[in-house]
């Protein structure tokens, strides 16, 4: 028995696209800008900081991170990423959205800062404090994911939700390009101002002492996109949806939307009442839950593990790519700031080619064919092209072979954003029941994020060639690129079967899509766990 919508909440749903839906795609998506940019601009600079802190006297290559370092200070954002996904989530849906978006917000600004300022005597001592930043930093950038969905899912009507959520996590791809764009602009005018030579020209000379300063302002510029937002995250009020069925105060969510939609909204009180006296309150460890929504649950958790893993461990063969094209020469014919540029380049066109596209055809498509076909080509053809990387891996890595290498790494990228990585973020925001919904999008975001991390680090061991002598310094031999990315095509499929367990929000609103106007006491037949759109 379905218990009738509240005046606010239909008014949200049926609302038209006005100015407040953009402004709260600018608010929530800048956080995404800077969660990009800090996430990923620690790779522009990893290469420099192994010239800094790890020069050796002698050696006929420039000095790199050893292989334990550079784990830490990559990963070590992941790690707080992720408990911050699952701490802040379940803090909004106890506290509110809105009132925790602040706190997130204003734990990145001080962490940006702080790890451009991290101190120390000795390489351990710089490296140590930034991986203590970092992990802080990750923390507050965890908690963006659950709440940045949350509110604009909460805010959208039903019509293109998908599409503003969508539009909230295509920031992302700014963020990474930015980050870029920041590096190629800072190491451009100190190799201006500080000429060096080459490192087999000059070792010591190659890499100026004011280099230093380089990597902790690429750092610390992530601080001001974040801090030029919070006073508008301040400013918007807490969403009608919290307000009304979690708080249980219709009245003033009535109140907050009527000043934004600019319309009179004037609640029923017997809606009021029968709103404050239900008990519909099952838990997140409910047999109710479990019931509801368990499948659904596992079926976000789990696409976007495995997601995450094919995701994130794309950098396996981006080396490749970039030396196979010339956009990066070997260390040792390069200064340290010529290194830094050509890096920056790199991904900066990567990002612009194959990232933000994808990212805007899931905006531009996914209120009109649903998340379900989107996420389902998506992971179909990442698995095909992935596929066709490995199958004939040493014909696409011998010269001459090398364009259709790079189109086909182009194309796995394009259909990860223009599928799982984008759907992956929307869906759970919009099925789960909204005291739960925030918790529910942390959870699924932290699977995600542990499939990161075993993309981005242990892939990065078991990669390494089965011949001892083609590893790289300091790693073991490994599987090898080759069988690393029949694994990850395997994951792919394995993310395509638990598509299915995941229900189709297009076109519903968030009440139906979780089915939180339906009465839990009256309800005996369990749900169907999916529509198969028409």
């Amino acid at each position: 028995m379905a218990r009738d919508q509240l005046e606010v909440l239909s008014a949200l749903d049926l609302a038209k696209t006005q100015w407040y839906h953009f402004t709260a795609i600018v608010i929530a998506g800048m956080g995404f800008f800077t969660d990009a940019y800090d996430l990923f601009s620690i790779s522009l600079v990893t290469k420099l900081l192994g010239r800094i802190y790890y020069y050796e006297p002698g050696s006929s290559t420039p000095g790199t991170l050893p292989p334990n370092v550079s784990a830490a200070v990559n990963g070590v954002a992941f790690c707080g990423t992720l408990s911050g996904q699952l701490f802040f989530g379940w803090l909004g849906d106890k506290m509110g959205r809105k009132r925790v978006y602040g706190m997130t917000l204003m734990m990145m600004v001080i962490c940006c800062v702080a790890s451009g300022l991290s101190f120390g005597h000795t390489a351990k001592g710089v490296m140590s404090t930034l991986c203590f930043f970092r992990f802080w930093l990750g923390f507050g950038i965890g908690g963006d994911y659950p709440l940045s969905a949350t509110i604009m899912s909460e805010y959208a009507n039903k019509k293109t939700r998908g599409a503003f959520i969508a539009a909230v996590f295509a920031m992302q791809g700014f963020g990474n390009i930015t980050g870029g764009i920041v590096a190629l602009i800072v190491s451009a005018s100190f190799k201006a101002k500080y000429k060096a030579p080459a490192y087999e020209v000059d070792p010591v000379a190659s890499t100026p002492p004011e280099c230093d300063y380089v990597w902790r302002i690429v750092l610390m510029f992530g601080a001001i996109p974040a801090l030029m937002t919070y006073y508008w995250r301040m400013k918007m009020p807490e969403t009608a949806r919290y307000t009304a069925l979690v708080a249980k105060n219709a009245k003033q969510a009535a109140a907050d939307m009527t000043t934004v939609l600019q319309v009179d909204i004037e609640e029923d009180p017997t809606k009021v009442a029968e709103l404050s006296n239900s008990r519909d309150q099952f838990g997140l460890f409910s047999k109710e839950f479990l019931r509801r929504h368990g499948l659904h649950l596992m079926g976000t958790a789990v696409c976007w593990f495995v997601l995450d893993i094919a995701f994130y461990s794309q950098n396996l063969f981006q080396k490749d790519i970039f030396s196979a094209v010339g956009w990066l020469p070997k260390a040792k014919t390069m200064s340290a700031l010529e290194e830094v540029f050509k890096i920056a380049r790199a991904q900066s066109l990567v990002a612009l080619c194959g990232t933000i596209p994808g990212y805007w055809f899931t905006v531009a498509f996914i209120d009109i064919i649903g998340r379900f076909v989107i996420q389902m080509m998506g992971f179909f053809m990442m698995t095909v092209f992935m596929l066709g990387l490995a199958i004939p891996y040493h014909h696409w890595t011998t010269k001459g072979n090398h364009i259709g290498f790079v189109v086909m790494y182009a194309f796995t990228f394009f259909f990860a954003n223009f599928g799982p990585n984008s759907t992956t973020f929307i869906v759970p925001a919009e099925i789960f029941p909204a005291r739960l919904r925030s918790t529910c999008h942390g959870i699924s975001a932290a699977s995600g994020k542990a499939g990161a991390i075993i993309g981005a680090f242990g892939f990065l061991y078991a990669a390494q060639s089965t011949d001892p002598t083609k590893t790289d310094p300091g790693y073991p031999t490994g599987i090898g690129i080759r069988n690393s990315l029949f694994v990850l095509a395997g994951c792919n499929l394995i993310g395509l079967v638990f598509t299915f367990f995941v229900p189709e929000a297009k076109g519903k609103s968030l009440e139906e899509a979780s089915g939180e106007n339906e009465d839990e006491v009256a309800e005996t037949e369990p749900r169907h766990t999916r529509t198969v759109p028409v």
